[in-house]
């Protein structure tokens, strides 16, 4: 014999219970294999590894993302990201570039930290109308919300991203 118990609500009503909230979650894309994961907010300060692949989903350095690759970020990613337009031969994208590195350090998992080289990606650059390298672009929930042309120290890009953010949150 089964005893089951059963709440009722100020009508006579029958109420079932309330199953337990579920943490948040956000979308996060694999850079790797470009999978996007459901991540758990409070996981994502963790070593968290994509379902596909297992592969990290953050490793605190920039990811170089191809065309196909940045939309699927910028369309997926429910985190900021942050990308540096840069090409190959341009001295001052080069001289930045460790300090971008340091500063994807500090801004993942936050942040997701990318790289597009303009000479690799033309039609990328054409059209976020990059007319100088090294741009920095800022993207939230898809759409560009700040730039920033010119080379700048980690500790700039650093306090450049979260200032921007802190006016669009």
């Amino acid at each position: 014999m089964s005893l089951s118990l059963r709440a009722f609500d100020s009508k006579g009503l029958m109420t079932l219970p309330t199953p337990p909230a579920s943490p948040p979650t956000v979308h996060i894309v694999c850079p790797h294999c470009q999978t996007t994961n459901r991540v758990a907010k409070a996981d994502l300060a963790k070593a968290t590894d994509c379902g596909q692949c297992h592969q990290a989903l953050f490793s605190g350095q920039s990811v170089a993302m191809s065309e196909t690759a940045f939309d699927k970020h910028l369309q997926r990613d429910q985190i900021p990201v942050l990308v540096d337009f840069w090409a190959p031969w341009c001295g001052p994208c080069r001289l930045m570039a460790p300090a971008y590195e340091q500063a994807a350090q500090q801004l993942e998992p936050q942040v997701r930290v990318a790289k597009v080289n303009t000479e690799e990606a033309k039609n990328l650059g054409a059209r976020y109308n990059i007319r100088s390298i090294p741009t920095l672009a800022l993207f939230l929930n898809g759409r560009e919300i700040a730039r920033q042309p010119g080379a700048m120290g980690a500790a700039d890009i650093v306090r450049w991203t979260q200032s921007q953010l802190a006016q669009h949150r």
